[in-house]
C-alpha cells in the first residue's frame, strides 16, 4: 500500500505560523511534483503550492511571499511553513502527489494522483 500521511494542523491565532508535514510511505522509490491544496467549506480545492522534484516552486497569489514549500527528496517528505496566516487560511490541507513509483514485492509500480488524509488548519481569534 502506498499513503501519505499528513500532520502539524491545528489552532492559531491570526499573524501565528504553523507548519506542515507530509510523509511518503517508506516503499514509495520516486515523486515527480508534491504539493499542498486546501479546500474551505463550500468552496473547491485550491492548489496552495507545490514543488519538483528539482526544487522548482510555484505558489497562490494569495500566499506569496507567506508560505514556504520544500521537500527532501531523499525522504520523500514536503512540508509547507506558514507564517502570517489569515482567517481566509481556514480550511482542509492536502498533500499530493502528481506521480511517481513505488515498490511492492520487488516489482516497481507507477501511481498518479495520490493525496493525503487531509488536516485542519483553523485560524481564529
Amino acid at each position: 500500500q502506498v499513503q501519505l500521511v499528513e500532520s502539524g494542523g491545528g489552532l492559531v491565532q491570526p499573524g501565528g505560523s504553523l507548519r506542515l508535514s507530509c510523509a511518503a510511505s517508506e516503499n514509495i522509490i520516486s515523486i515527480n511534483t508534491m504539493g499542498w491544496y486546501r479546500q474551505a467549506p463550500g468552496k473547491q480545492r485550491e492548489l496552495v503550492a507545490g514543488i519538483t522534484s528539482s526544487g522548482s516552486t510555484n505558489y497562490a497569489d494569495s500566499v506569496k511571499g507567506r508560505f514556504t514549500i520544500s521537500r527532501d527528496n531523499a525522504k520523500n517528505t514536503v512540508s509547507l511553513q506558514m507564517n502570517s496566516l489569515k482567517f481566509e487560511d481556514t480550511a482542509v490541507y492536502y498533500c499530493n502527489a502528481d506521480r511517481g513509483s513505488y515498490r511492492i514485492y520487488s516489482r516497481e509500480v507507477y501511481f498518479t494522483n495520490l493525496w493525503g488524509q487531509g488536516t485542519q488548519v483553523t485560524v481564529s481569534s
